[in-house]
């Protein structure tokens, strides 16, 4: 007696793949935030290792800017690495969903739930991570404002 052959129906396939169709448009998204953020942690990176060069040559009046300027990267790098962080933990999930959606469908298993459960989980990553960015923005712009004494007139 020979072993049965499992062979899905084309149509169950096609079906499942136009079901993953979201998640899979949504880790497109989340990898154009991963390359936004990942550039913003190069650039404070770069930063901070210019910083961290002039470090040893500046005067003492210097040296308190030097110091609070380098606390703020460093701040702002830990944001942006939780960010980053966030974000693939969230891309992890959604393939995990889409993964589990074709299991599911295609051994008729019943996985709506633990399906639902990590698109929502997903999602939930992907809103921290965003805040997490917003978060390291605020720190950026607080810390980048012009001087009042150039904006008056003369």
């Amino acid at each position: 007696m020979g072993a049965v052959q499992f062979s899905p129906a084309l149509s169950t396939i096609a079906q499942t793949i136009q079901l993953s169709l979201s998640p899979v448009f949504m880790l497109a998204g989340i990898a154009a935030v991963m390359n936004v953020i990942a550039g913003r942690l190069g650039r404070v990176i770069d930063r901070a290792r210019a910083l961290e060069e002039l470090h040893s040559r500046i005067t003492a009046a210097e040296h308190a800017r030097h110091l609070w300027e380098l606390r703020l990267l460093d701040r702002r790098m830990k944001l942006t690495n939780a960010a980053l962080l966030l974000a693939v933990t969230s891309a992890a999930v959604t393939c995990m969903t889409v993964g589990m959606m074709f299991v599911g469908e295609l051994a008729k298993l019943h996985l709506g739930r633990y399906v639902a459960a990590a698109f929502v989980l997903a999602m939930a990553l992907l809103i921290s991570a965003l805040l997490s960015f917003l978060a390291e923005v605020q720190v950026s712009l607080r810390a980048n404002r012009v001087p009042r004494e150039l904006l008056r007139s003369p």
